[in-house]
Protein backbone atom coordinates (compact mmCIF):
# COMPACT_ATOMS: atom_id res chain seq x y z
CA UNK A 1 0.00 0.00 0.00
CA UNK A 2 1.48 3.26 -1.44
CA UNK A 3 0.55 6.39 1.21
CA UNK A 4 1.65 10.38 -0.63
CA UNK A 5 1.07 13.15 1.65
CA UNK A 6 0.88 16.38 -0.46
CA UNK A 7 1.77 19.69 1.87
CA UNK A 8 0.27 22.21 -0.66
CA UNK A 9 -3.25 20.88 -1.22
CA UNK A 10 -3.47 19.24 2.31
CA UNK A 11 -4.44 15.86 1.72
CA UNK A 12 -3.48 12.13 1.52
CA UNK A 13 -3.79 9.71 -1.32
CA UNK A 14 -3.98 6.21 -0.47
CA UNK A 15 -3.20 3.54 -3.36
CA UNK A 16 -4.33 0.05 -2.58
CA UNK A 17 -2.32 -3.06 -4.65
CA UNK A 18 -4.75 -5.54 -6.52
CA UNK A 19 -5.20 -8.87 -5.47
CA UNK A 20 -2.45 -10.06 -8.10
CA UNK A 21 -0.34 -7.76 -6.55
CA UNK A 22 -0.89 -8.91 -2.79
CA UNK A 23 -0.94 -12.82 -3.79
CA UNK A 24 2.20 -14.90 -3.87
CA UNK A 25 3.78 -15.49 -7.10
CA UNK A 26 2.95 -19.08 -6.73
CA UNK A 27 -1.13 -18.52 -6.08
CA UNK A 28 -2.57 -18.42 -9.96
CA UNK A 29 -5.99 -17.49 -8.29
CA UNK A 30 -7.29 -16.57 -4.59
CA UNK A 31 -9.89 -18.92 -5.26
CA UNK A 32 -7.69 -22.23 -5.97
CA UNK A 33 -8.80 -25.06 -3.98
CA UNK A 34 -6.30 -27.56 -3.93
CA UNK A 35 -6.30 -31.05 -2.93
CA UNK A 36 -3.48 -33.75 -3.04
CA UNK A 37 -1.72 -31.14 -5.27
CA UNK A 38 -5.05 -31.53 -7.69
CA UNK A 39 -5.95 -27.69 -8.21
CA UNK A 40 -10.06 -28.17 -8.59
CA UNK A 41 -10.81 -24.62 -9.82
CA UNK A 42 -9.91 -25.56 -13.10
CA UNK A 43 -12.76 -28.15 -12.94
CA UNK A 44 -16.70 -27.25 -13.61
CA UNK A 45 -18.82 -26.92 -10.06
CA UNK A 46 -20.29 -30.89 -11.35
CA UNK A 47 -16.87 -32.30 -11.67
CA UNK A 48 -15.43 -30.38 -8.50
CA UNK A 49 -18.53 -31.95 -6.62
CA UNK A 50 -17.78 -35.50 -7.78
CA UNK A 51 -13.94 -35.64 -7.15
CA UNK A 52 -14.99 -34.74 -3.71
CA UNK A 53 -17.25 -37.22 -3.17
CA UNK A 54 -15.30 -39.69 -4.41
CA UNK A 55 -12.20 -38.92 -2.08
CA UNK A 56 -14.65 -38.43 0.66
CA UNK A 57 -16.14 -41.99 0.43
CA UNK A 58 -13.38 -43.73 -0.71
CA UNK A 59 -10.67 -42.67 1.75
CA UNK A 60 -13.27 -42.63 4.86
CA UNK A 61 -14.52 -46.24 4.12
CA UNK A 62 -11.02 -47.37 3.66
CA UNK A 63 -10.18 -45.50 7.29
CA UNK A 64 -13.37 -46.89 8.77
CA UNK A 65 -12.46 -50.51 7.60
CA UNK A 66 -8.99 -50.31 8.38
CA UNK A 67 -9.99 -49.25 11.98
CA UNK A 68 -12.42 -52.09 12.39
CA UNK A 69 -9.87 -54.38 10.92
CA UNK A 70 -7.51 -53.51 13.73
CA UNK A 71 -9.19 -53.89 16.42
CA UNK A 72 -10.18 -57.50 14.87
CA UNK A 73 -6.91 -59.02 15.29
CA UNK A 74 -6.75 -61.54 18.51
CA UNK A 75 -6.08 -59.22 21.53
CA UNK A 76 -5.02 -55.59 20.46
CA UNK A 77 -8.23 -54.52 22.20
CA UNK A 78 -6.59 -53.23 25.08
CA UNK A 79 -4.22 -51.07 23.42
CA UNK A 80 -6.66 -48.30 21.54
CA UNK A 81 -4.30 -45.66 23.41
CA UNK A 82 -1.24 -46.90 21.43
CA UNK A 83 -3.20 -47.07 18.82
CA UNK A 84 -3.86 -43.11 18.83
CA UNK A 85 -0.18 -42.24 19.86
CA UNK A 86 1.09 -44.04 16.21
CA UNK A 87 -1.56 -42.30 14.55
CA UNK A 88 -0.79 -38.67 16.05
CA UNK A 89 2.68 -39.26 14.89
CA UNK A 90 1.67 -40.24 11.29
CA UNK A 91 -0.22 -36.90 11.28
CA UNK A 92 2.39 -35.12 13.10
CA UNK A 93 4.92 -36.21 10.45
CA UNK A 94 1.73 -35.97 7.51
CA UNK A 95 1.43 -32.02 8.64
CA UNK A 96 5.02 -31.39 8.63
CA UNK A 97 5.67 -32.26 5.27
CA UNK A 98 2.59 -30.65 3.76
CA UNK A 99 3.82 -27.07 5.81
CA UNK A 100 7.51 -27.99 3.82
CA UNK A 101 5.11 -27.26 0.89
CA UNK A 102 3.46 -23.95 1.82
CA UNK A 103 5.77 -20.95 1.25
CA UNK A 104 4.38 -19.20 4.70
CA UNK A 105 6.15 -21.17 7.42
CA UNK A 106 5.24 -19.08 10.58
CA UNK A 107 3.59 -20.31 13.79
CA UNK A 108 0.62 -18.01 14.04
CA UNK A 109 -1.63 -19.68 16.64
CA UNK A 110 -0.36 -19.00 20.10
CA UNK A 111 1.41 -22.52 21.96
CA UNK A 112 -1.09 -21.90 24.46
CA UNK A 113 -3.71 -22.42 22.35
CA UNK A 114 -2.21 -25.27 21.07
CA UNK A 115 -2.00 -27.03 23.99
CA UNK A 116 -5.37 -26.99 25.00
CA UNK A 117 -6.47 -28.07 21.49
CA UNK A 118 -4.43 -30.83 21.80
CA UNK A 119 -5.87 -32.10 24.57
CA UNK A 120 -9.19 -31.92 23.36
CA UNK A 121 -8.04 -33.77 20.44
CA UNK A 122 -6.73 -36.16 22.18
CA UNK A 123 -9.93 -36.75 24.29
CA UNK A 124 -11.67 -37.03 20.74
CA UNK A 125 -9.44 -39.35 18.95
CA UNK A 126 -8.14 -41.54 21.94
CA UNK A 127 -11.82 -41.93 23.56
CA UNK A 128 -12.71 -42.57 20.13
CA UNK A 129 -10.60 -45.43 19.33
CA UNK A 130 -10.34 -46.95 22.59
CA UNK A 131 -14.19 -47.37 22.97
CA UNK A 132 -14.10 -50.02 19.93
CA UNK A 133 -12.87 -52.58 22.73
CA UNK A 134 -16.16 -52.53 24.30
CA UNK A 135 -18.55 -51.60 21.41
CA UNK A 136 -19.53 -52.47 17.84
CA UNK A 137 -18.14 -50.89 15.12
CA UNK A 138 -22.00 -49.54 13.83
CA UNK A 139 -22.62 -48.54 17.67
CA UNK A 140 -19.96 -46.52 17.76
CA UNK A 141 -20.73 -44.61 14.40
CA UNK A 142 -24.00 -43.91 15.16
CA UNK A 143 -22.90 -42.11 18.70
CA UNK A 144 -20.54 -39.97 16.30
CA UNK A 145 -23.13 -39.03 14.18
CA UNK A 146 -24.83 -37.36 17.44
CA UNK A 147 -22.39 -34.56 18.28
CA UNK A 148 -25.30 -32.04 18.06
CA UNK A 149 -26.79 -33.87 21.87
CA UNK A 150 -23.39 -32.12 23.51
CA UNK A 151 -23.55 -29.09 21.61
CA UNK A 152 -26.69 -28.27 22.48
CA UNK A 153 -26.71 -29.34 26.68
CA UNK A 154 -23.32 -26.92 26.17
CA UNK A 155 -25.01 -24.14 24.64
CA UNK A 156 -27.92 -23.87 26.97
CA UNK A 157 -25.94 -24.34 30.28
CA UNK A 158 -22.80 -22.61 29.43
CA UNK A 159 -24.10 -19.83 26.83
CA UNK A 160 -28.13 -19.89 28.19
CA UNK A 161 -28.86 -20.07 24.40
CA UNK A 162 -32.24 -20.87 22.99
CA UNK A 163 -33.24 -23.47 20.47
CA UNK A 164 -36.04 -23.97 17.98
CA UNK A 165 -38.24 -26.45 17.77
CA UNK A 166 -36.37 -28.08 14.61
CA UNK A 167 -33.00 -28.11 16.88
CA UNK A 168 -34.77 -29.73 19.94
CA UNK A 169 -36.63 -32.21 17.47
CA UNK A 170 -33.13 -33.33 16.01
CA UNK A 171 -31.94 -33.89 19.57
CA UNK A 172 -34.90 -35.60 20.74
CA UNK A 173 -35.02 -38.05 17.41
CA UNK A 174 -31.07 -38.63 17.85
CA UNK A 175 -31.99 -39.57 21.56
CA UNK A 176 -34.32 -42.00 20.96
CA UNK A 177 -32.40 -43.22 18.09
CA UNK A 178 -29.03 -43.41 20.54
CA UNK A 179 -31.42 -45.19 23.16
CA UNK A 180 -33.06 -47.64 20.52
CA UNK A 181 -29.64 -48.36 19.60
CA UNK A 182 -27.99 -49.37 22.43
CA UNK A 183 -30.80 -51.08 23.85
CA UNK A 184 -30.42 -53.20 20.47
CA UNK A 185 -27.06 -53.59 21.23
CA UNK A 186 -26.73 -54.54 24.60
CA UNK A 187 -29.50 -57.31 23.91
CA UNK A 188 -27.55 -59.42 20.69
CA UNK A 189 -23.89 -58.25 21.21
CA UNK A 190 -22.22 -60.32 23.10
CA UNK A 191 -19.17 -57.96 24.10
CA UNK A 192 -21.33 -55.07 24.65
CA UNK A 193 -19.85 -53.41 27.56
CA UNK A 194 -21.18 -50.06 29.30
CA UNK A 195 -17.75 -48.73 29.29
CA UNK A 196 -17.59 -47.82 25.68
CA UNK A 197 -20.93 -46.10 26.01
CA UNK A 198 -18.78 -43.62 28.32
CA UNK A 199 -16.18 -43.67 26.10
CA UNK A 200 -17.76 -42.30 23.68
CA UNK A 201 -19.86 -39.95 24.72
CA UNK A 202 -16.79 -37.94 26.56
CA UNK A 203 -15.21 -38.39 23.03
CA UNK A 204 -18.37 -36.70 21.74
CA UNK A 205 -18.40 -33.91 24.66
CA UNK A 206 -14.37 -32.97 23.86
CA UNK A 207 -15.24 -33.12 19.91
CA UNK A 208 -18.00 -30.72 20.66
CA UNK A 209 -16.27 -28.56 21.99
CA UNK A 210 -12.87 -28.62 19.72
CA UNK A 211 -14.50 -27.43 16.59
CA UNK A 212 -15.25 -23.87 18.13
CA UNK A 213 -11.90 -23.74 19.85
CA UNK A 214 -10.53 -24.83 16.09
CA UNK A 215 -12.62 -22.44 14.29
CA UNK A 216 -12.21 -19.32 16.78
CA UNK A 217 -8.47 -20.00 16.94
CA UNK A 218 -7.98 -20.24 13.03
CA UNK A 219 -10.10 -17.12 12.09
CA UNK A 220 -8.33 -14.85 15.19
CA UNK A 221 -4.58 -15.88 14.06
CA UNK A 222 -5.10 -16.60 10.55
CA UNK A 223 -3.71 -20.04 10.51
CA UNK A 224 -3.38 -22.61 8.06
CA UNK A 225 -5.00 -26.39 8.49
CA UNK A 226 -1.27 -27.64 8.25
CA UNK A 227 -0.17 -25.63 10.91
CA UNK A 228 -2.99 -26.60 12.79
CA UNK A 229 -2.26 -30.74 12.08
CA UNK A 230 0.99 -30.47 13.02
CA UNK A 231 1.07 -28.47 15.98
CA UNK A 232 -2.21 -30.29 17.64
CA UNK A 233 -0.97 -33.90 16.61
CA UNK A 234 2.29 -33.46 17.90
CA UNK A 235 1.75 -31.72 21.17
CA UNK A 236 -1.25 -34.59 21.73
CA UNK A 237 1.52 -37.01 20.75
CA UNK A 238 3.57 -35.94 24.31
CA UNK A 239 0.14 -36.03 25.81
CA UNK A 240 -0.35 -39.82 25.08
CA UNK A 241 3.26 -41.02 25.46
CA UNK A 242 3.43 -39.04 28.81
CA UNK A 243 0.37 -40.93 29.96
CA UNK A 244 1.04 -44.60 28.69
CA UNK A 245 4.61 -43.91 30.27
CA UNK A 246 2.93 -42.87 33.30
CA UNK A 247 0.20 -46.15 33.47
CA UNK A 248 2.96 -48.71 32.19
CA UNK A 249 1.07 -48.96 29.44
CA UNK A 250 3.53 -48.28 26.97
CA UNK A 251 6.03 -51.68 27.09
CA UNK A 252 3.12 -53.96 26.36
CA UNK A 253 1.93 -52.32 23.71
CA UNK A 254 4.85 -52.09 21.91
CA UNK A 255 5.69 -55.97 22.77
CA UNK A 256 2.30 -57.05 21.24
CA UNK A 257 2.23 -54.87 17.97
CA UNK A 258 6.02 -55.76 17.02
CA UNK A 259 5.04 -59.32 17.29
CA UNK A 260 2.28 -58.44 14.77
CA UNK A 261 3.77 -55.37 12.95
CA UNK A 262 1.93 -55.59 9.63
CA UNK A 263 -1.54 -55.55 11.52
CA UNK A 264 -0.40 -52.87 13.67
CA UNK A 265 1.80 -50.62 12.33
CA UNK A 266 1.00 -51.63 8.81
CA UNK A 267 -2.60 -50.72 8.90
CA UNK A 268 -2.21 -47.99 11.41
CA UNK A 269 -0.17 -46.29 8.98
CA UNK A 270 -3.19 -46.93 5.71
CA UNK A 271 -5.59 -45.74 8.53
CA UNK A 272 -3.69 -42.43 9.17
CA UNK A 273 -3.19 -41.44 5.59
CA UNK A 274 -6.71 -42.26 4.34
CA UNK A 275 -8.22 -40.19 7.45
CA UNK A 276 -5.42 -37.28 6.40
CA UNK A 277 -6.25 -37.44 3.28
CA UNK A 278 -10.01 -37.50 3.91
CA UNK A 279 -10.22 -34.37 5.77
CA UNK A 280 -8.81 -32.38 3.04
CA UNK A 281 -11.27 -33.99 0.64
CA UNK A 282 -14.25 -32.83 3.45
CA UNK A 283 -12.81 -29.23 3.80
CA UNK A 284 -12.94 -28.58 0.14
CA UNK A 285 -16.38 -29.74 0.27
CA UNK A 286 -17.10 -27.21 2.69
CA UNK A 287 -15.02 -24.27 0.82
CA UNK A 288 -16.57 -24.94 -2.45
CA UNK A 289 -20.32 -26.01 -1.66
CA UNK A 290 -20.76 -25.00 1.89
CA UNK A 291 -21.58 -26.76 5.01
CA UNK A 292 -24.89 -27.91 3.86
CA UNK A 293 -23.62 -30.20 1.00
CA UNK A 294 -20.49 -31.50 3.10
CA UNK A 295 -22.85 -32.82 5.85
CA UNK A 296 -25.06 -34.56 3.54
CA UNK A 297 -22.13 -36.29 2.03
CA UNK A 298 -20.40 -37.47 4.99
CA UNK A 299 -23.32 -38.36 6.90
CA UNK A 300 -23.92 -40.72 3.15
CA UNK A 301 -20.59 -41.93 3.71
CA UNK A 302 -21.80 -42.85 8.23
CA UNK A 303 -24.45 -44.76 6.66
CA UNK A 304 -22.30 -47.05 4.18
CA UNK A 305 -19.39 -47.53 6.42
CA UNK A 306 -22.08 -49.03 8.82
CA UNK A 307 -23.66 -51.55 5.97
CA UNK A 308 -20.27 -52.36 5.27
CA UNK A 309 -19.23 -53.13 8.23
CA UNK A 310 -21.96 -55.43 8.42
CA UNK A 311 -21.11 -57.11 5.14
CA UNK A 312 -17.26 -57.71 5.76
CA UNK A 313 -16.98 -58.48 9.28
CA UNK A 314 -19.44 -60.99 11.48
CA UNK A 315 -21.71 -59.43 14.09
CA UNK A 316 -25.19 -59.93 14.76
CA UNK A 317 -27.58 -58.40 13.56
CA UNK A 318 -31.20 -57.04 13.83
CA UNK A 319 -33.95 -54.78 12.46
CA UNK A 320 -33.65 -52.28 15.51
CA UNK A 321 -30.83 -50.97 14.27
CA UNK A 322 -32.22 -49.91 10.94
CA UNK A 323 -35.14 -48.22 12.72
CA UNK A 324 -32.93 -46.85 15.43
CA UNK A 325 -30.56 -45.63 12.43
CA UNK A 326 -33.32 -43.93 10.42
CA UNK A 327 -34.28 -41.67 13.85
CA UNK A 328 -30.91 -40.33 14.14
CA UNK A 329 -30.87 -39.92 10.66
CA UNK A 330 -34.20 -37.70 10.67
CA UNK A 331 -32.60 -36.09 13.76
CA UNK A 332 -29.43 -35.29 11.36
CA UNK A 333 -31.79 -33.84 8.76
CA UNK A 334 -33.52 -31.45 11.03
CA UNK A 335 -30.55 -30.39 12.47
CA UNK A 336 -29.61 -29.71 9.00
CA UNK A 337 -33.16 -27.78 8.18
CA UNK A 338 -32.51 -26.03 11.25
CA UNK A 339 -29.01 -24.35 9.99
CA UNK A 340 -30.56 -23.51 6.57
CA UNK A 341 -34.61 -22.77 7.03
CA UNK A 342 -33.92 -19.74 4.76
CA UNK A 343 -32.36 -22.37 1.43
CA UNK A 344 -34.53 -25.85 2.70
CA UNK A 345 -38.45 -24.43 2.51
CA UNK A 346 -40.54 -27.50 3.31
CA UNK A 347 -43.91 -27.47 2.08
CA UNK A 348 -46.32 -26.12 5.22
CA UNK A 349 -49.65 -28.44 6.16
CA UNK A 350 -52.23 -25.84 5.47
CA UNK A 351 -50.35 -26.04 1.76
CA UNK A 352 -50.57 -29.05 1.15
CA UNK A 353 -54.21 -29.26 2.39
CA UNK A 354 -54.79 -26.59 0.21
CA UNK A 355 -53.41 -28.34 -2.92
CA UNK A 356 -55.32 -31.34 -2.34
CA UNK A 357 -58.48 -29.77 -2.03
CA UNK A 358 -57.76 -28.08 -4.84
CA UNK A 359 -57.25 -31.42 -6.47
CA UNK A 360 -60.49 -32.78 -4.82
CA UNK A 361 -62.52 -29.47 -6.76
CA UNK A 362 -60.37 -29.83 -10.47
CA UNK A 363 -61.87 -33.90 -10.33
CA UNK A 364 -65.39 -33.14 -9.48
CA UNK A 365 -65.51 -30.50 -12.01
CA UNK A 366 -64.20 -32.58 -14.87
CA UNK A 367 -66.78 -35.41 -13.70
CA UNK A 368 -69.81 -33.16 -13.42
Amino acid sequence: MDLKYNSSRKHVSITVPSKSQVMSPHIKSIDDVIVLGINLSKFNKLTQFFICVFGVFLFYLIYGYLQELIFSVEGFKPFGWYLTLVQFGFYSIFGLVELQLIQDKRRRIPGKTYMIIAFLTVGTMGLSNTSLGYLNYPTQVIFKCCKLIPVMIGGVFIQGKRYNIADVSAALCMSLGLIWFTLADSTIAPNFNLTGVVLISLALCADAVIGNVQEKAMKLHNGSNSEMVLYSFSIGFLYILLGLTCTNGLTPAVTFCSKHPVQTYGYAFLFSLTGYFGISFVLALIKIFGALLAVTVTTGRKAMTIVLSFLFFTKPFTFQYVWSGLLVVLGIFLNVYSKNMDKIRLPSICSVWNKSEERKTRTLSQTV
